[in-house]
C-alpha cells in the first residue's frame, strides 16, 4: 500500500506543504503586449502524497514546476510554502531534471555533495548524507566514477541522489525518466516508487511532471490535468490504487483510458492573439487561421493503415494505439487531430476511427489518395485554399511566402507561423497542391518554373 493511503491527515496537516494561489505567468512578446502561459492557476499540495502534471508540451507545466520551486516569479498570484509566501528557492525544494544536470568534471560523490555543500555543511555531516543518498539511489561503488562513464539511467540515479542527500520536504522532478529508455526508466520509477511506499525517501512529498499517462497512473497519488494555451487545470483526478500497481489491472485501465478521454475532449479554437496578456490592444479581428504542429503526410497515413488494418478496423482505443505504435502524447494526439481536421477521423471519448473519406483513401490508390487530400486541404485548412486562389490567379503562379507568414503573424507568435507554414508546404506537396522554393522564400504551382 503506498504511504499516502497509509497516512491518514492529521490535524497538524491541514496547513498545505505548498500551494499556488491564482498564479498566472506571461512572457514579453511586443511593446504592450505579452504571451499569457498561465491563468489562474490554484493548485494545492499536501504532506505525504505524490502530485502529477499531465499535459501536453506547451500547456506550462513545467513553467509551474518552475514556480513552485522559487526559480521563476509568477506574473500574478502568489506561492504559499507551509502557509507562507514563497519569494525565493526554498532549501526544503529539491528539483530533479529531464537533463540530470550533472557536472563532467566532478566525481559521483562530488556531484551529489554539491547540494549539501551550498548548504554550508561540511565535514562527517556532509559525508554521511552523501554516503547516504549514494547507497539509497543504488549506486554503491560508483562514488568515484565520472558522469560520462555512467549510463543514462545512473546519471538520473546521480541527479536524484544529488536531490535527496538534502533531505527536502518536497521533491520536484521535470519529466525524470523521458530521457531514458523504456527497461531503464521502468526500473527507476520502480525503485522510486518502492522506497516511497516504504518510508525511505527523505522527503514528505513530490510532484512530478509527465507527458506519460500510464507513468502517471503507475506514481501518482492525484493527477492534474493541463489545458493548454493557455495552460490551465483542466481536471484533478485521485487514484485509488496501492501500490505495486499493475498495468493490466482493469481499475488501472479505466483509468488510463478515462485519462485519454478527458485530454482528447474538443475544446473552443482560439487564437493566439486572443491569449495574449491583460493589455488591451487595439488590433483587427484575428483571421481563422490556428496554428498546426509538423505532422508528415506519412504519418498520417501510416496511422490510417494501420486504424483500417486487422483486428483494429478502422476504430481504436488511443492507449493501445499509442502502444502499437510507439508514441508518446505529443505524437499521437497532433496526428489525432490533424486527421480529424482534414475530416479523415474522428476523436470521441478517448477513441480515434477513420471517417468514410478515411477509409476512401487507405483504399484507394496513390494517386486517388492525393485527390483525396487536396479536396480535404482546400476544404478545412483555410490557408491553403487562400495561397492555391492567389497561385492560380497571378500568370506566373509564384507568391511571397512572406505575405502569409505576415497574416498568420496576426493570429500566432512568428514561431508558431513559420511551423505553420511548413507543414502546409509538406501537406500541400504530397496532394500536388502547390510548392515552395527555400532560396526565393516563394510558393509555386507545380507546372510552372518558380522564377
Amino acid at each position: 500500500m503506498s504511504r499516502h493511503a497509509q497516512t491518514p491527515l492529521l490535524e497538524g496537516d491541514i496547513v498545505p506543504l505548498l500551494e499556488s494561489v491564482r498564479v498566472c505567468q506571461a512572457y514579453h512578446k511586443e511593446s504592450a503586449i505579452s504571451l499569457q502561459v498561465l491563468d489562474d492557476v490554484n493548485f494545492t499540495l499536501h504532506k505525504n502524497e505524490i502530485v502529477g502534471f499531465l499535459g501536453r508540451s506547451g500547456s506550462g507545466k513545467s513553467t509551474l514546476l518552475r514556480i513552485l520551486a522559487g526559480l521563476v516569479a509568477p506574473t500574478s498570484g502568489k506561492i504559499l510554502w507551509q502557509g507562507k509566501p514563497l519569494a525565493v528557492s526554498s532549501p526544503d525544494i529539491a528539483m530533479v531534471f529531464q537533463s540530470f544536470a550533472l557536472l563532467p568534471w566532478l566525481t559521483v560523490e562530488e556531484n551529489v555533495a554539491l547540494g549539501l555543500e551550498a548548504k554550508n555543511v561540511r565535514g562527517t555531516a556532509l559525508n554521511e548524507q552523501v554516503e547516504n543518498a549514494i547507497e539509497l539511489m543504488g549506486l554503491g561503488g560508483y562514488e568515484n566514477a565520472w558522469p560520462k562513464e555512467l549510463n543514462s539511467g545512473m546519471q538520473q540515479r546521480v541527479g536524484l541522489a544529488r536531490a535527496l542527500a538534502v533531505k527536502p520536504s518536497l521533491l520536484l522532478m521535470d519529466e525524470p525518466f523521458s530521457d531514458l529508455d523504456v527497461l531503464t526508466a521502468e526500473n527507476l520509477r520502480t525503485d522510486l516508487v518502492e522506497l516511497w511506499s516504504d518510508g525511505r525517501l527523505p522527503v514528505q512529498s513530490m510532484v512530478v511532471v509527465t507527458h506519460n499517462i500510464e507513468e502517471a497512473v503507475l506514481i501518482c497519488d492525484r493527477i492534474v490535468i493541463f489545458s493548454s494555451n493557455p495552460g490551465r487545470i483542466a481536471h484533478h483526478l485521485t487514484i485509488p490504487l496501492a501500490h505495486p500497481r499493475n498495468r493490466e489491472d482493469p481499475v488501472f485501465r479505466q483509468l488510463v483510458d478515462h485519462i485519454y478521454a478527458l485530454m482528447t475532449q474538443r475544446a473552443p479554437i482560439v487564437s493566439e492573439a486572443e491569449m495574449m496578456g491583460s493589455s488591451k490592444v487595439s488590433a483587427p479581428p484575428a483571421p481563422a487561421f490556428t496554428a498546426l504542429t509538423p505532422v508528415s503526410i506519412t504519418m498520417m497515413i501510416g496511422m490510417m493503415e494501420t486504424l483500417a488494418a486487422s483486428p483494429l478496423n478502422g476504430r481504436a482505443d488511443l492507449p493501445m494505439l499509442a502502444e502499437k505504435l510507439q508514441l508518446e502524447l505529443d505524437d499521437l494526439f497532433p496526428l489525432g487531430e490533424s486527421l480529424e481536421l482534414l475530416r479523415l477521423a474522428e476523436l470521441e471519448d478517448g477513441d480515434i476511427f477513420l471517417t468514410n473519406e478515411g477509409v476512401h483513401f487507405v483504399l484507394s490508390d496513390l494517386e486517388e489518395r492525393k485527390a483525396i487530400m487536396g479536396h480535404a486541404l482546400i476544404h478545412n485548412v483555410p490557408l491553403i485554399k487562400i495561397i492555391q486562389g492567389v497561385l492560380d490567379e497571378r500568370p506566373n503562379h509564384t507568391a511571397d511566402a512572406e505575405r502569409f507568414r505576415d497574416t498568420l503573424e496576426t493570429a500566432m507568435s512568428p514561431d508558431y507561423a513559420r511551423q505553420t507554414l511548413q507543414t502546409i508546404v509538406g501537406w500541400a506537396r504530397f496532394a500536388e497542391l502547390f510548392d515552395y522554393d527555400e532560396e526565393s522564400d516563394r510558393f509555386f504551382l507545380e507546372d510552372s518554373d518558380g522564377e
